[in-house]
C-alpha cells in the first residue's frame, strides 16, 4: 500500500471537514446577524451538525469495512460539495440547518473512514500515537484556516451583509478537488479483506460494535471523550461571540482572533506527535489539565470591563483576547491521545467499530457543550458559561487515572501472553 499518498488523502480530506465542522461558531454569530434568530435559536446548529454525526457513525460504522474506507470518503466529499453549491443558492437559516445536516453525515462516514485506515498504515501503539496527534493537529490547521478565510469575507460595516456565503464556492471547488486526488489514489482494500474474517452479516457486525461497551476501559474512555468534546466544541462555537459581545470586539475581528484558539490546538497537537515518542501518554495529560485550570481561572476575571481603542486591530487587542485563546495549547493533546490510548488495545479489526462509538460520544458531547454554554450565556453571561468548563476538567482528571490503569492492565497482560 502506498501509504504516503493515503497518508496525504487523510489529511486534505480532514482539512475540508475542519473548516466546515468549525465554521459553525462563525455562522452562528452571522445567523444571529443576518436572521434576527436569538442565540438560544442559533445554538441548535451545533445539534443539526453533531446529532447526524452520533446517529449515522452509530449505524453504519461496523457496515464501513465491507463498504471500503475510500467509498466511504469519497460519499461524504459528495454530500457536503452539493450543499455548499446549495447553501449560496438558497441562503437562510433552513438551508444553514441543512448545511450542517450533510456536514454532520459525511464526516460520520470521513472519521470512521480515516481512523480505521490509520490503523491500517501505521506499524505500532507509537507511530500509532503519533499519526493520530498529526492527522488532529492538521484538522486544526484546517479550522484555522476558516476562521481567516471567513473573516475575509465578512462585512463589519454591515451586519446584514450576506456576503460570507461566497465562501461556500472556494469550498465546493475544495471539495470537487479532493474527490478527484482520493479517485486516483491507489487504495488496496485491505478493509475488505478484514471484514472477510469477521461475522458474515452486517447485523452481527452491529452487535460486535455494541458489545465492545460492556468493556470497562472502553467506556471510562466514552465518559473521557464525551467531555473532553463538551469542553471544546463550548469554546470553540462560543468564543467568537464571546470576544463581540464581551470583549466588545468589532465582528470580523471576533471571528479572526478565535483562530489564536484554532492555532493554539494545531501547535498543541502537532507537538505531541512529538512528545507523546518520549514522555508518558498519562503524565503529559495530567500537565495539559492542571495548565487549563490554571489559565481559566486567570484570565475570565481579565474580561471584564474591558476597555478598546478607537479603532480596534490586531496591534491593540486587549491582552486577554490573546490569552484566554492559548487554552487550545493545552487542551490539544488530550483528545488523539485517549483515542489512540483505547484503539491501541483492541485489534485492529474492531478499530471501525470503536471510532463509530468515538464519533457518537464525541457528538453527543459537543452537541451538549455547544447548548449548555449557549443556555448559559444567555441566562447570565459569557464569563460564568466558560466558568462551567472547570467542572468537566475535574471529572477528566479521575477518568484518566482509571484509564491509564486499564491501559497499565493490559500491556501487562500483552506481554504475558508474548513471553507464554
Amino acid at each position: 500500500m502506498n501509504n504516503w499518498r493515503i497518508k496525504l488523502s487523510l489529511l486534505l480530506t480532514y482539512f475540508v471537514f475542519a473548516i466546515l465542522l468549525n465554521s459553525v461558531g462563525i455562522v452562528i454569530l452571522q445567523v444571529i446577524k443576518n436572521y434576527e434568530v436569538t442565540k438560544s435559536a442559533a445554538s441548535i446548529l451545533e445539534g443539526f451538525k453533531d446529532l447526524p454525526i452520533a446517529v449515522v457513525s452509530f449505524l453504519v460504522a461496523s457496515y464501513l469495512p465491507r463498504f471500503g474506507y475510500r467509498n466511504s470518503l469519497v460519499t461524504g466529499l459528495v454530500i457536503v460539495t452539493l450543499a455548499c453549491l446549495a447553501m449560496t443558492q438558497f441562503p437562510g437559516f433552513a438551508m444553514t440547518k441543512i448545511l450542517f445536516l450533510a456536514v454532520g453525515v459525511g464526516f460520520a462516514l470521513v472519521k470512521v473512514s480515516v481512523y480505521a485506515t490509520v490503523g491500517l498504515i501505521t506499524e505500532n501503539r507509537q507511530s500509532h500515537a503519533s499519526f493520530m496527534n498529526t492527522i488532529e493537529g492538521f484538522f486544526m490547521v484546517g479550522v484555522l484556516s476558516g476562521y481567516w478565510i471567513f473573516g475575509l469575507f465578512i462585512n463589519p460595516d454591515e451586519p446584514k451583509s450576506q456576503s460570507w456565503l461566497e465562501v461556500y464556492y472556494y469550498l465546493a471547488v475544495l471539495g470537487v478537488l479532493n474527490i478527484l486526488l482520493l479517485l486516483s489514489t491507489p487504495f488496496k482494500q485491505h478493509e475488505h479483506d478484514e471484514a472477510d474474517s469477521e461475522p458474515a452479516s452486517a447485523l452481527a457486525d452491529f452487535i460486535a460494535m455494541l458489545k465492545l461497551v460492556k468493556k470497562p476501559m472502553v467506556y471510562v474512555f466514552v465518559i473521557s471523550a464525551f467531555l473532553y468534546v463538551l469542553i471544546e466544541q463550548g469554546i470553540g462555537t462560543w468564543l467568537p461571540t464571546f470576544n463581540n459581545e464581551i470583549l466588545k470586539l468589532p465582528t470580523d475581528i471576533s471571528v479572526q482572533v478565535t483562530s489564536i484558539f484554532a492555532a493554539c490546538l494545531a501547535i498543541g497537537r502537532l507537538s505531541a506527535g512529538y512528545l507523546l515518542k518520549r514522555i508518558s501518554w498519562y503524565a503529559l495529560l495530567n500537565t495539559c489539565l492542571l495548565f487549563m485550570s490554571v489559565l481559566i481561572l486567570l484570565t475570565l476575571p481579565m474580561t471584564r470591563d474591558v476597555t478598546l481603542a478607537d479603532n480596534v486591530t490586531w496591534q491593540n487587542l486587549p491582552l486577554v483576547a490573546w490569552l484566554f485563546p492559548c487554552i487550545g495549547l493545552f487542551m490539544a493533546p488530550i483528545y488523539p491521545a485517549i483515542n489512540s490510548v483505547i484503539l491501541s488495545a483492541l485489534p485492529k479489526k474492531q478499530h471501525a467499530a470503536m471510532t463509530g462509538l468515538i464519533v457518537l460520544f464525541s457528538a453527543l458531547g459537543g452537541t451538549t457543550g455547544s447548548l449548555i454554554t449557549g443556555l448559559v450565556f444567555s441566562a447570565f453571561d459569557g464569563q460564568t458559561a466558560f466558568y462551567l468548563t472547570l467542572l468537566p476538567i475535574a471529572i477528566i482528571f479521575i477518568t484518566l487515572k482509571l484509564l491509564s490503569n486499564f491501559a497499565s492492565k493490559h500491556e501487562y497482560s500483552q506481554q504475558e501472553q508474548t513471553a507464554s
